[in-house]
């Protein structure tokens, strides 16, 4: 379905024989011209015949928007102003943006700031700079997309594992000392100050891993010190789970700062259930007084390198890898979506692999390792690998979904998994329409507003007179994911356009060239 748009409109009466005669009308994949959204930009638009889903996760209602001046104007019963453009929502569902509090588009969006994988989700900001990785010197990545907007507002946290190697080197692998530490602490104050919402962590990762809580949390006092926040992918999402959300619950005690668990998961088998153990555990430091938040992505599968699931990081550890395979994801769940020393194994999971080579699946897991270790050896600074895992329950994912402090996040970029370009459809479609995990405005909110609040943003998230009018307008009854892990790339459907700032970005299933984009900083 779409939304009709008439600019130059000076009376009712035009624009109801406008309505019945759709020869005459202007539609949403015609606005892509720069006239038109100079027009957008320099007069206001109404978007009438909308189903307002505000994003504060209160009922929906029918109404009209007003977009003035990049912000939120006017919303109600609103009638046409001489000269305004006018979007006929023809009844479909007007919400906030989508706020991405998780992601990795950053791998991609410097190349292509159309950012169809995000608008396609109905995203108007993402979040960068996870699991302890950013782009150094943060001064460089504001000024780029300040410089060179891309259709999407952009957001980024500092990275402790990227600090961490800036200021130890070939150390890395060692407990840090003190005038380490205060090394780290002097580097990023300096990076905190140009614009970061934050410090991330991603300590099952190297160099995070080596790091002992008080590194931590010395890094993360600092952050607080500074109106920052905190992120973190925690130190175990399997074997040690419970320890490691200890652990993110004590830096937000220490700190009082706020704390958001990074893709909340239950990855393993025998954790299976255990999902409102974990939301019990997290209420109790909420009641402590401990804000302690977390995002979620909707998949069962999911995607990091074969290391993460060896804490020892030892490829001949057989025993251990007999346990990776029984407990924590199957031969035929780990699926391989890069792998350098033979680019053919893409797209296939150890068990296919093993059949090939005629081994047992412990036995190719272990050799798969020490191909990509030599690999790597012989071009530093590359990956050789990396993969999806299955390892989550569907039920569990549901549990953390509802939970009233979690957002949406997608973990995803423009390759590789799924989620990249379906996470927010696919709760819309399976966890709302299909599963009625959530209701329609409660996904939106936790997609919306609560993500705007967990990420500190302020003046998006909402639709209310003088918000950023950062939008998105999609059919309920439609929308829906189409990646898949054989065709991770695959765009989304059922959203029909998207604003970013007043400016129409995208409509009628493709970009509008605008790049109205802005860096959002503390």
């Amino acid at each position: 379905m779409q939304g009709l748009f008439m600019p130059g409109l000076f009376t009712k009466a035009l624009f109801m024989k406008s309505l019945r005669s759709v020869s005459s009308a202007l539609f949403l994949g015609a606005f892509a011209c720069s006239s038109v959204l100079a027009a957008e930009t320099d007069t206001s638009v109404l978007i009438t015949n909308a189903l307002i889903v505000d994003g504060s996760g209160a009922e929906a209602y029918s109404g009209s928007v007003r977009i003035s001046s990049g912000r939120i104007s006017d919303v109600g019963t609103l009638s046409p102003n001489e000269g305004e453009t006018i979007v006929n929502a023809k009844g479909l569902a007007l919400a906030p943006g989508f706020i991405d509090t998780h992601s990795h588009h950053d791998r991609g969006l410097s190349e292509s700031r159309d950012a169809l994988p995000m608008l396609t989700q109905g995203i108007t900001t993402s979040v960068f700079g996870q699991d302890g990785d950013y782009e150094y010197p943060l001064a460089s990545f504001v000024g780029a997309y300040r410089d060179n907007p891309a259709a999407i507002n952009v957001a980024s946290y500092v990275g402790h594992n990227t600090i961490r190697s800036k200021i130890m080197g070939d150390a890395e692998k060692n407990p840090a000392t003190p005038a380490q530490i205060a090394a780290m602490e002097e580097l990023l104050q300096s990076e905190l100050e140009s614009g970061a919402l934050g410090l991330s962590t991603g300590l099952e990762y190297e160099p995070g891993i080596y790091s002992e809580t008080s590194e931590v949390i010395a890094l993360a006092q600092l952050t607080a010190d500074a109106g920052g926040r905190y992120i973190s992918h925690i130190r175990s999402e399997d074997r040690w789970l419970w320890e490691s959300v200890d652990e993110i619950i004590e830096i937000g005690r220490v700190t009082g700062m706020p704390v958001q668990v990074s893709h909340m998961k239950l990855a393993a088998k025998g954790l299976w259930g255990d999902g409102e153990k974990l939301i019990e555990k997290l209420e109790a430091a909420r009641a402590e007084g401990i804000d302690v938040t977390a995002d979620v992505y909707p998949y069962e599968y999911w995607a990091s390198t074969m290391w993460v699931l060896l804490p020892d990081r030892d490829p001949d550890n057989l025993e251990e890898i007999a346990f990776v395979l029984e407990e924590l994801t199957p031969a035929d769940g780990i699926i391989f979506t890069d792998f350098k020393p033979n680019p053919e194994y893409v797209g296939m999971s150890v068990q296919d692999i093993s059949a090939l080579r005629g081994t047992n699946d412990i036995k190719t897991f272990s050799d798969l390792l020490k191909e990509a270790d030599a690999w790597e050896a012989e071009h530093p600074g590359e990956y050789a690998e990396s993969i999806m895992g299955r390892s989550m329950h569907e039920d569990d994912i549901a549990t953390f979904l509802a939970w009233e402090h979690s957002n949406i996040c997608s973990d995803g970029g423009y390759t590789g998994h799924p989620r990249g370009h379906g996470a927010f459809p696919r709760v819309l479609g399976r966890y709302v329409r299909e599963r009625n995990v959530l209701s329609l405005e409660k996904a939106v909110e936790a997609m919306t507003s609560r993500a705007a609040k967990h990420m500190g943003i302020t003046n998006r998230g909402l639709i209310e007179p003088g918000y950023q009018a950062d939008l998105v307008l999609f059919d309920p009854d439609t929308i829906t994911d189409t990646a898949t892990l054989e065709n991770g790339q695959s765009q989304s459907v059922g959203v029909q356009a998207v604003w970013v700032n007043g400016v129409a970005v995208y409509r009628d299933g493709r970009s509008t060239s605008a790049r109205p984009g802005m860096v959002i900083t503390p």
